[in-house]
């Protein structure tokens, strides 16, 4: 037997009463039945042609389908649009476009990722007017974040692993079996266990055989594989804890390196760098990042004012502020003076792509202060 409910009700209310109608249709007895809930809807906001209701018209929609707003199955390009124009109030001016993006994108990477910063809280809508267009423009706001500071993580990251192999051997020789030996590091009860797994890690990365050439021709010619070869296939989370648990003279030594940086402060600076490092190179959302850890007060977060809350920054601690305060003080001026400019370019033009997103609104996501791009005018020291 086939139920049917007719009830004329505005388009605001119209989800509240499919999802309560679901719910008591998928409790029923009749589970098995064909329940259609039939609306008469008295106002829809942008209306389109091509099946889509107007005003006045009645709108089908099995339970089959509308059982998907609660629960995570899947759903067709025109279902996913569809929720997204009619439940979610987003704005959709080509739909073919928009289905060419969810193709490319997919849905959980383009609308999972980034409507909360759209969205109207109370509500869970988006805020009026609120397009599809902008979201698509601020996903690639921050897949050019990401490739930003990666590229210069990576200069980063390329100091660090020729500064750690050459002070490394210079104290202990360009023996492998230096650098796997646990003796050679900080070696405590406490770190024990993590020396083990670094060094059983660091033993893979130059086993053969091996995906790099240069491992492969180290091992066959000399049987043996220098730091210097061999941080080449090092990750950046390998160096961070080789350097974490390396000698204090020898942390000492590559810190020297960085202008006003002590050896604690730069186990610091690495930790957050690699984290955020590893966003990036697994296309992660990288304007919202956080972590646990902190990084060191520095003068630069007095220089800025920086607000304070219970004697903490509430910027440029934990966030992507305080990676940017990292590569202050681990590149040179001039690169960061090229970093610097390049990011200011992509906070500007997302904001003129997405009129619904204010300045202050992104910076405070991104864990940045109103007067970030002032960090070039103050000295380090």
């Amino acid at each position: 037997m086939t139920r049917r409910y007719k009830i004329r009700i505005s388009h605001a209310e119209t989800h509240k009463l499919l999802l309560l109608l679901t719910k008591c249709c998928l409790t029923s007895m009749d589970i098995n039945g064909i329940l259609h809930v039939v609306v008469v809807l008295r106002k829809l906001a942008m209306p389109v042609a091509g099946g889509v209701p107007c005003v006045g018209s009645t709108f089908f929609m099995p339970v089959s389908e509308r059982k998907y707003y609660m629960a995570k199955n899947f759903l067709t390009y025109e279902q996913q649009l569809h929720i997204l124009e009619y439940d979610k109030q987003l704005a959709i001016p080509n739909h073919e476009y928009a289905t060419k993006k969810l193709e490319e994108l997919s849905y959980y990477s383009l609308i999972g990722g980034y409507k909360s910063l759209f969205k109207h809280a109370p509500s869970n809508k988006y805020i009026h007017g609120v397009t599809f267009d902008e979201l698509v423009s601020f996903y690639y706001f921050d897949e050019e974040l990401r490739t930003l500071f990666l590229k210069y993580i990576l200069h980063v990251e390329r100091h660090i692993k020729s500064m750690f192999s050459y002070h490394f051997c210079e104290k202990y020789g360009e023996q492998q079996s230096m650098y796997l030996n646990i003796n050679n590091y900080n070696h405590t009860r406490k770190n024990h266990r993590e020396l083990l797994r670094l060094t059983h890690s660091l033993q893979k990365v130059i086993a053969t055989p091996s995906k790099y050439a240069y491992i492969e021709h180290s091992v066959n010619t000399y049987h043996n594989v220098p730091l210097w070869v061999a941080t080449n296939a090092l990750t950046f989370g390998q160096i961070s804890k080789m350097y974490q648990y390396a000698t204090t003279d020898i942390r000492t030594k590559i810190s020297k390196n960085f202008q006003n940086v002590s050896e604690k402060q730069l186990h610091q600076f690495i930790n957050i760098i690699g984290k955020c490092r590893n966003v990036c190179a697994h296309g992660e959302r990288l304007f919202s990042f956080r972590i646990n850890e902190t990084i060191p007060d520095t003068l630069l977060h007095q220089k800025l004012q920086i607000n304070q809350n219970n004697n903490h920054y509430v910027y440029g601690k934990q966030d992507l502020f305080a990676v940017v305060i990292a590569l202050r003080y681990l590149i040179n001026n001039d690169k960061f003076r090229l970093f610097k400019t390049a990011l200011s370019k992509l906070i500007k033009t997302v904001i003129k792509q997405c009129p619904h997103l204010t300045e202050k609104q992104l910076l405070d996501n991104m864990g940045f202060p109103a007067n970030w791009d002032k960090i070039s005018r103050y000295r380090k020291i």
